[in-house]
């Protein structure tokens, strides 16, 4: 358990500072210089920076400097990625020509989308290196460079009210034989189990690490109409590529992935504001750091392909022209270019205070909701966590 804590740290932080890398670099190319680059939260443990005497200076705690004559670097107490003090927030317009408000729009525009940028370059970077060692995948249509480890048959869907729901198989489940018989790919299986429609099997199932026996008795499945026991599967199994294939296969991934992801919040904003029912499952804090978990049980590859995705949310959430996110600063750049001039730095920052604080509440209920699906694994992780 303490090391799905770690781990889950790590993740987050790492996904949280590569993106506030992204703003800091991308203003600094454009020659601001940004108050503090910081890694992890406020308040501040330790600092560096250059004083207007020329000289490199450190500071501890939270007090004001006074005498910085370019951005501080500092280390904070709460180890949760980073921030950066670009002055898109400051109210005042300055004279200082290299003050954020006063840099052109296109390059307001590249500095508050390059934190996303960052993520998507991460999510590449992390399954590229995933294809190196050996990444989980489904193993239909790979390039021909592929091997192929750990072959196994997955559980991909549950069909309510079937032989599998009503035996509690999951998405994800793997399936070992049937009647000891071991299974050569889902072909087979479905062979097998369609020959069996009726007759109570021995289904070995794989779960994380956890292998275990349910007898269930395959039926005439209406949507098929074959026999079944109301699952969809596919074979997968762990593809390494060499590595400048990887590098390709990564980048692909990443945007097949990024793709997938949007069209996954195109649903949900669709079963929002239409008559169709909600019916996606949002993760918050809590059920990330579960998820982190069982994760971590699975091994580090499985890690690194989740962090990746994880990476893309991020980058995708980001993106949305909602107040007080990325996407959302740039939707008042675009209105400012449309009418000529910028929107009332009050009014801005009153609308992005709203957005902030509905953000808050919108965390709460999904947390509120995580705490509500994996109480049990959420107690055992805060147990771990007090001791």
């Amino acid at each position: 358990m303490f090391l799905t804590i770690i781990t889950f740290i790590l993740v987050l932080s790492l996904l949280v500072f590569v993106h506030e890398l992204g703003h800091f670099l991308s203003a600094r190319k454009f020659g601001l210089r940004p108050e503090e680059f910081g890694f992890g939260f406020p308040p501040r443990a330790w600092g560096v920076y250059k004083a207007k005497n020329g000289k490199w200076k450190t500071t501890k705690g939270n007090k004001k400097v006074d005498d910085a004559a370019d951005t501080i670097y500092s280390v904070n107490w709460l180890p949760l990625g980073g921030f950066v003090k670009l002055g898109e927030d400051d109210a005042d317009i300055s004279p200082d020509a290299n003050h954020f408000h006063n840099k052109p729009i296109w390059q307001r525009l590249v500095m508050l989308l390059a934190g996303v940028t960052m993520n998507m370059v991460l999510a590449a970077v992390l399954i590229t290196l995933g294809f190196m060692i050996g990444l989980p995948q489904v193993t239909e249509d790979l390039h021909p460079s592929a091997r192929i480890s750990d072959q196994k048959i997955q559980v991909v869907s549950v069909l309510d009210n079937t032989p599998a729901a009503l035996s509690e198989l999951k998405i994800g489940d793997a399936i070992i034989s049937i009647n000891n018989e071991d299974l050569r790919n889902s072909g087979h299986l479905q062979a097998l189990t369609a020959a069996n429609t009726g007759n109570e099997l021995t289904y070995v199932i794989k779960r994380a690490d956890v292998v275990f026996e349910k007898q269930i008795t395959p039926i005439t499945i209406e949507e098929t109409g074959s026999g079944g026991i109301g699952i969809g599967i596919v074979d997968t199994g762990l593809v390494k590529y060499p590595i400048h294939i990887a590098i390709w296969e990564g980048v692909k991934s990443t945007g097949l992935i990024l793709v997938a992801i949007f069209l996954a919040f195109f649903e949900l904003f669709k079963s929002m504001f239409g008559a169709s029912t909600l019916s996606a499952d949002i993760a918050g804090p809590v059920g990330i750091a579960v998820i982190t978990g069982q994760v971590v049980r699975m091994g580090f590859v499985y890690v690194l392909q989740f962090a990746a995705m994880l990476s893309i949310n991020l980058a995708v959430i980001n993106a949305l022209p909602f107040p007080a996110l990325d996407g959302g600063r740039v939707l008042f750049l675009i209105i400012e270019k449309i009418k000529g001039s910028p929107v009332k730095r009050e009014l801005e920052g009153a609308i992005h205070y709203i957005g902030f604080a509905l953000l808050m509440l919108l965390v709460l209920a999904v947390t509120f909701k995580d705490l509500s699906r994996f109480s049990d694994s959420f107690k055992a992780l805060w147990q771990a966590i007090v001791g």
